[in-house]
């Protein structure tokens, strides 16, 4: 099987492309940087998946532009050419913040879409231009909404709290109770290679989520259980906190609002429909053991 990847520079598509060739896909990574990315289309492929996009900018810098003109206009164009080959599937990597920025209970794919960024913005309206036009048979069609993704190699959030722990640097916002889906490359690999070869799996959107939520008290526990510390863990008020991040809103502070709701926030996706069409009851690795594979990697 031949299997065309965008988003040729980023982390998930030199750790999608390697599982894949090492289950005999051939893969042809096709850059979309250049205006002319059309001649480099290879109408052989049996599938395309999408990587590429700009991603959400946490420091608020990026111009709301680029998000629509890369996230948006560049897959319509991709999706058009697709739509007018005989390639097979589409898979389009949206993202959950294309449903929602806050979730209240359990994000699944039947939340009536509300994203409030940008990013999230220029996701929908990519998935709203698919999900606009008619599939024709024997195509499938894809939208893909992962949580936060991580792995070797990726230097996220997840790398910034290794270094808090890793200093010994405690976390004063133990008194915080929370709960947040993440999702490991092991595991995202595994649901696209699935997905690939079994074609009783219909067209659609999907969450991508590993099977249990984390709290970020236990997440910093966990980083501690790796690196063989004792995890430092401070239960300050949250009243005291809450008003040190409102001086935060006005000073320049470590600590604001905005990073205390998205420090402390529930952020729960669901993965059942996706394991539901798959015939799965569990993905190959735990969050738990996800994240110390990711967290290990850090060591080194």
């Amino acid at each position: 099987m031949k299997t065309t990847i965008t988003g040729t520079s980023g982390f998930v598509h030199q750790n999608l492309s390697k599982y894949l060739e090492n289950h005999n896909h051939q893969i042809h990574s096709l850059s979309l940087r250049n205006s002319d990315w059309k001649n480099n289309f290879d109408p052989s492929s049996n599938a395309i998946i999408h990587l590429a996009g700009k991603a959400h900018d946490t420091k608020n810098t990026a111009d709301a532009s680029e998000y629509f003109a890369i996230n948006t206009e560049l897959t319509k164009q991709l999706f058009d050419v697709f739509l007018q080959s005989d390639v097979q599937d589409f898979f389009y990597f949206s993202s959950v913040k294309a449903a929602a920025d806050e979730v209240k209970t359990i994000l699944n794919e039947v939340e009536i879409p509300n994203p409030k960024t940008p990013y999230g913005q220029s996701k929908l309206q990519a998935e709203n231009y698919i999900l606009s036009k008619e599939i024709p048979d024997g195509k499938r069609v894809f939208i893909i909404r992962p949580c936060m993704i991580h792995g070797p190699g990726n230097k996220g959030n997840l790398n910034l709290f290794y270094k808090i722990v890793q200093k010994g640097i405690p976390y004063p916002l133990a008194a915080f109770e929370n709960n947040r889906s993440f999702l490991g490359i092991d595991n995202l690999n595994f649901l696209i290679h699935q997905m690939l070869d079994n074609k009783n799996v219909g067209s659609g959107i999907y969450n991508f989520a590993d099977d249990e939520p984390l709290s970020t008290n236990n997440l910093f526990k966990l980083i501690a259980e790796v690196l063989g510390q004792k995890p430092k863990l401070l239960k300050i008020s949250k009243p005291l906190i809450s008003f040190i991040a409102k001086i935060g809103d006005k000073i320049k502070l470590p600590l604001n609002s905005e990073k205390l709701q998205k420090l402390t926030e529930n952020y729960v996706v669901c993965n059942q429909k996706i394991k539901r069409k798959l015939n799965i009851s569990k993905l190959p690795n735990s969050v738990a053991d996800g994240l110390t594979i990711t967290i290990k990697s850090f060591k080194k």
